[in-house]
């Protein structure tokens, strides 16, 4: 596993720099969905060429409005999808597909060769046991969380805050789709940006929010 804090804290001018030091990481995602699915997509097109990606659910028609697959997609497996759709972006990238749900048990296992962690699941729950279980089991692996990205409110109410030593967090911390709030596509991309740019800053060195 690499170190990002070893690595320069000013941005590279050069583009092809930011490539090679970004293929030289690995981003572990947990839940590919709105969120997920988009934020990999990023990074891949950034330059991250190794991911472990996680999630036990199917693609769903419903989700086709913010989620990055296609309808002919529906009903496999997310983690076959979206791993059939990175590598048409970046043939020979090398994917970790974890296909069982991630628990206390085996978040840990599954995801101690990162560099950065992604938290982008849909359930409080299972947020509050992947920020818990990574600060005790993970704690020399940076994590980016999510809270608060549903509704219709201004995008400019998603930022990026940096919330502990190696813990960010992503959204406006309030409007949440247990509420009766929808989900709307340019809003959550704008959060899936703000996970995949802390991630790619963190990677690059780089990262207060």
């Amino acid at each position: 596993m690499s170190d990002p804090s070893s690595r320069a804290a000013a941005c590279p001018t050069d583009q092809a720099e930011v490539v090679a030091r970004l293929s030289a990481s690995a981003v572990g995602i947990i839940g590919l969905g709105g969120l997920g699915s988009n934020a990999a997509m990023m990074l891949a097109r950034s330059g991250v060429r190794r991911f472990v990606l996680a999630d036990f659910d199917r693609v769903e028609g419903g989700n086709l409005n913010r989620q990055l697959y296609f309808e002919d997609q529906i009903g496999r497996p997310k983690t076959d999808a979206l791993a059939e759709t990175l590598r048409r972006i970046q043939p020979g990238i090398e994917l970790t597909i974890v296909g069982e749900r991630v628990e206390p048990g085996n978040l840990a296992r599954l995801f101690a060769g990162v560099d950065v962690l992604l938290e982008a699941v849909d359930s409080a729950e299972d947020k509050a046991m992947i920020v818990a279980t990574a600060a005790d089991e993970l704690r020399d692996v940076p994590l980016v969380w999510t809270s608060g990205l549903a509704g219709c409110g201004s995008a400019n109410s998603i930022r990026t805050l940096r919330v502990g030593d190696g813990v960010w967090v992503v959204g406006d911390l309030e409007a949440d789709i247990r509420d009766g709030l929808p989900l709307l596509a340019p809003r959550v991309m704008v959060a899936a940006a703000h996970q995949a740019h802390i991630a790619a800053r963190i990677l690059l060195g780089m990262p207060d929010a």
